[in-house]
Formats: C-alpha cells, structure tokens, sequence
C-alpha cells in the first residue's frame, strides 16, 4: 500500500513558476513509476508527466514540454513537478499517482492517487 500526499500548489501570475511536490509512504518507493495528472473545471483529466522507478526515463505531454520537469529523490520517497512559465491554461487540480511497473503513462496504469493540489495561474 502507498499514501501519497501533494503539496506545493496555490496562486501565481501567468509567467511564474511553482514546484509541486508528492511525498510517498511506504518502503518500496523505488519499485513504482510516478506521474503526475491534471483535471481543470469541466474536463477530463489528463496525463502531464511521469518518471519511471529509477528516475532514468522521463515523459511529458506535449503541451508541458520545455516548461515542467519532473525529477524523483528516491531516498526521500518523493517525486516532484518542478512548473515554469506558466499559463492560465495549466489551472487545475494536480494529482500525484504511482504505478507498480517500471514505466507507465497512461491513467488505468497507476495504481495509487493522491488527493491533489489546486494550482491557480492568473492572466
């Protein structure tokens, strides 16, 4: 079983940057792939980023792409969403998932969900 707990998401101007952060429980945090997911208002969620178990591999959706990096410290059983340049657009909830498997992408691969983190990003 994993807890997963987000932190790090609030308001800021279009522009800015913010660093989101998921602390994991548990002592096999280095056998999970961690992503990361989004649901603005009205939409369905969608997939934003993930890191496979080692931290080796790294994949984002295109419309984040050269903005957010996500970087995992196994050690501290955590994984984070390091936002720059923000836009209105990026408003949404932001989840935290992990997945039993080396790799993963896709939202029926992961296992496990935080509860989420609002971030806010103004014009």
């Amino acid at each position: 079983q994993v807890q997963l707990v987000e932190s790090g998401g609030g308001l800021v101007q279009a522009g800015g940057s913010l660093r989101l952060s998921c602390a994991a429980s548990g002592r096999t945090f280095s056998s999970y792939a961690m992503g990361w997911f989004r649901q603005a208002p009205g939409k369905e969620r969608e997939f934003v980023a993930a890191i496979s178990w080692s931290g080796g591999s790294t994949y984002y959706t295109d419309s984040v792409k050269g903005r957010f990096t996500v970087s995992r410290d196994n050690a501290k059983k955590s994984v984070y969403l390091q936002m720059n340049s923000l836009k209105p657009e990026d408003t949404a909830v932001y989840y935290c998932a992990a997945a039993r498997r080396p790799t993963a992408t896709i939202e029926l691969e992961y296992d496990y969900w935080g509860q989420g983190t609002q971030v806010t990003v103004s014009s």
